[in-house]
């Protein structure tokens, strides 16, 4: 990513606080982590580390576009992605979890990792989001893929 990416992903990611410029500072001079509100610029829809990680995997193959933000909590073992705001939104699944307006989100700069968060895909500024429809399809293909290889009563 360029200095440029970088720059805006900083810049897009904290223009969610409600003080940009702490937000900033916090990251440089802080502990790294700061929490944001969900529901304004995006919704973060998390979920155990093994389907988000499959999911993200087909994610990256062809023909689909290039993946939205996407972050890791290595702590907690789950992988959140960054969809578009819809406080009408339904996720239905195992330990699907979906943050939307009300809910806060500990995020690390887009730049490096802070102790147990990471970026698998940084926001690079531009705005873009996973699609809710593509994301969906990945999460099914994923799950069949894990109810496959998963012995029954071990999940």
């Amino acid at each position: 990513m360029s200095d440029a990416m970088w720059t805006r992903g900083v810049e897009w990611l904290a223009a969610a606080a409600t003080d940009p410029r702490r937000c900033k500072r916090e990251w440089d001079q802080g502990d790294g982590i700061v929490l944001l509100e969900a529901g304004r610029y995006w919704d973060v829809l998390s979920m155990p580390d093994r389907l988000g990680m499959l999911a993200l995997d087909l994610l990256w193959q062809a023909p689909r576009p290039f993946p939205g933000p996407t972050l890791v909590d290595t702590a907690a073992h789950r992988v959140g992605f960054f969809l578009p705001p819809d406080p009408g939104s339904r996720w239905i699944g195992a330990g699907l979890r979906r943050a939307g307006r009300g809910s806060w989100v500990a995020v690390p700069p887009p730049y490096r990792a802070a102790r147990f968060l990471e970026w698998l895909v940084p926001p690079d500024g531009t705005g873009a989001l996973h699609a809710p429809v593509t994301l969906e399809l990945a999460l099914r293909q994923a799950n069949g893929t894990l109810a496959v290889l998963t012995p029954l009563g071990c999940r």
